[in-house]
């Protein structure tokens, strides 16, 4: 077990920190849709750096780890329960060297259990096969793309597509919908897994199942591959693009898989995955539990860090202001959508657990003019007791909906930041009060990482690494306007226009 153990520990480091090749394969091919110059060639440049960041240092991608999920195939008699127990340490090893942030919270008191274990977490799957060796899949999947996926019960009637009924045409409006519905807050471009048939709980199983298909993989059922097909063509036809900036590249890959079901029942079951879709697979010796062979590493590596394509900070109809926190209501009144903001100074984190305190309390420090950022970031201790954040990207803002906007004008907050966007009551918060909403690349970890030179303080750290209020000095922090105080938003302009061109598809095209 000491093998195995090691094993899983070298599985969950590199699933956190380095993409597998088909899934950088599928990025570039984003890249060569995008056209130059716009919002979205900019994520996606912004994205190639970060990917490259995180392989030189061998830290997270993306700040959201994610349900870590293993689905193993063992051999008969293999003993279950002491790899469970070996994959446990290899979980809390490697929260503790910030290869994973602390992601498992009590469901009823909201204790984060600060090791990422507790009833439920790790998800761990086993199965029993012939062959005498084992096989360990793990996916990764943050809690953004996790909130995007969605299941339909046909017959149902779908947003701009009409009645989908119980025949293969009706689940194309399903699956199309679901990446309409997704918008920028799964950090899009993204990928789809989907279930159709079985129950409830199997329909959204399968669906999960098919994110561990390669990307570049043919299904063998001749509908399914037709479907696959069509709906790589058509969803990015819907301009979502990416991190819902608008643009050509919304979907990367679309995998479908089949279940028989009861007559009374028929569900189709999307799981969404996010640009970062860390997912990877090795094969063990069965006696030593040593690692044989990699899965999802065939071919060659993309280097990203070789890209010599600018990333540039302008998009084509944007300005680009420096701004030095905290700020003014003139300073923030005079931006408009598209422009990019590069920000200077001390920044303050907030997630679900801040706001919902900040509604019924005072803030723990003077936040007038002040930029919150919506992160939960991975952070570790020095044998000093200094804080270092190791990973440090946007969480998705909608949850904060409920909040953002009462909170901004209780505590004079001028600046929020987040990916994914918000909805009309913080827009209508943002004229009135002067605010605006800067939209930072999704999954973006070691980017902006690297733009926080220190740690300047926390508070509330009782509510967990992810959901304390986290003090952060910055330098050349960019972020794009994408709400502003004159009641525009980019957010709510993709949506309705890409619902105008969901709604081309009405008509029948699968019998």
């Amino acid at each position: 077990m000491k093998k195995f153990r090691e094993s899983m520990y070298t599985l969950i480091v590199e699933t956190s920190t380095n993409l597998p090749n088909d899934v950088r394969r599928a990025i570039v091919k984003a890249k060569e849709q995008e056209n130059a110059g716009t919002t979205a060639a900019l994520a996606l440049g912004t994205i190639s750096k970060n990917i490259s960041m995180a392989d030189y240092n061998v830290s997270p991608i993306c700040q959201d780890t994610g349900m870590p999920t293993f689905e193993i195939k063992v051999p008969v008699g293999a003993n279950q329960i002491e790899m469970k127990k070996a994959i446990h340490e290899a979980i809390d090893k490697a929260t503790k060297n910030g290869k994973l942030r602390p992601n498992s919270v009590d469901s009823l008191t909201g204790e984060n259990s600060g090791n990422n274990l507790g009833p439920g977490t790790p998800i761990i799957h086993f199965e029993q096969w012939e062959k005498d060796e084992i096989d360990v899949r793990l996916i990764l999947k943050g809690g953004g793309c996790e909130n995007k996926n969605i299941q339909y019960s046909l017959p149902a009637e779908i947003e701009g597509l009409g009645r989908a009924g119980r025949d293969l045409d009706g689940i194309r409006k399903c699956i199309l919908h679901s990446v309409y519905q997704a918008q920028g807050q799964g950090c899009s471009a993204g990928f789809i897994g989907v279930g159709i048939g079985g129950d409830r709980i199997s329909s959204y199983s399968l669906a999960k199942e098919q994110l561990f298909r390669s990307v570049d993989d043919v299904n063998v059922n001749e509908n399914l591959r037709k479907l696959e097909e069509y709906v790589m063509e058509h969803a990015n036809q819907l301009g979502i693009g990416t991190m819902g900036f608008g643009g050509e590249a919304t979907l990367l890959g679309c995998k479908i898989g089949a279940l028989n079901r009861l007559p009374a029942s028929f569900f189709v079951s999307i799981a969404y995955n996010c640009w970062a879709f860390r997912r990877l697979g090795v094969t063990l010796d069965s006696t030593t539990g040593e690692i044989k062979e990699w899965q999802y590493k065939d071919g060659d590596k993309i280097d990203f860090s070789q890209d010599k394509s600018e990333v540039t900070t302008q998009g084509k109809k944007g300005r680009e202001v420096v701004l030095q926190a905290p700020v003014t209501e003139e300073q923030i009144r005079d931006l408009k959508v598209g422009d990019v903001v590069i920000l200077n100074g001390t920044i303050h984190t907030g997630r679900d657990a801040i706001h919902h305190h900040l509604v019924e309390h005072d803030a723990p420090i003077d936040l007038n003019g002040q930029v919150i950022y919506h992160c939960g970031p991975v952070m570790l201790k020095d044998e000093n007791g200094e804080w270092h954040v190791k990973a440090a990207g946007p969480t998705t803002s909608i949850r904060e909906e409920p909040y953002q906007g009462d909170v901004m004008k209780k505590f004079g907050i001028r600046a929020v930041i987040g990916k994914g966007g918000m909805g009309p009551k913080t827009l209508k918060a943002l004229q009135e009060h002067g605010g605006v909403y800067l939209n930072a690349i999704g999954g973006a970890a070691q980017y902006y990482a690297d733009c926080i030179k220190k740690v300047e303080g926390v508070d509330l750290l009782e509510f967990g690494i992810p959901e304390a209020m986290w003090h952060l000095r910055v330098e050349g922090f960019a972020a794009i306007v994408t709400m502003d105080s004159h009641g525009n938003s980019l957010h709510a302009d993709v949506d309705k226009t890409s619902l105008e061109k969901l709604s081309q598809f009405k008509e029948k095209v699968f019998k």
